[in-house]
């Protein structure tokens, strides 16, 4: 059974046991947090919602957050001495897929 659930403004295809890196939240370590479903398959039927399937819920355990790997920014303007560098770390939390129930 896997579903396609909605956090941060992106869609994220997960089934049971499943970690996952999400845009950061606002919970503590621990934290068990609900997902939206778009879309739950199991090897029998397909449901797709409008836009939420109702009834349907995927609880997550919060394991953690952190910052991924820098990324370096780097423009230029050529023949003009013009040069600007800038790094970006995103924030993250990593949640562990518990159960997804239909």
């Amino acid at each position: 059974m896997f579903a396609i659930v909605q956090t941060g403004g992106k869609q994220y295809r997960v089934s049971e046991n499943d970690i996952l890196r999400v845009e950061k939240l606002s919970n503590n370590v621990g934290d068990k947090v609900q997902l939206e479903v778009l879309l739950v398959s199991d090897e029998n039927k397909t449901v797709a919602g409008d836009p939420v399937v109702k009834g349907a819920v995927c609880e997550a355990e919060v394991l953690g957050s952190g910052k991924a790997d820098k990324v370096v920014i780097f423009k230029y303007k050529p023949k003009k001495n013009i040069r600007k560098k800038q790094g970006h770390r995103q924030p993250y939390t990593e949640l562990k897929i518990v159960s997804i129930k239909y």
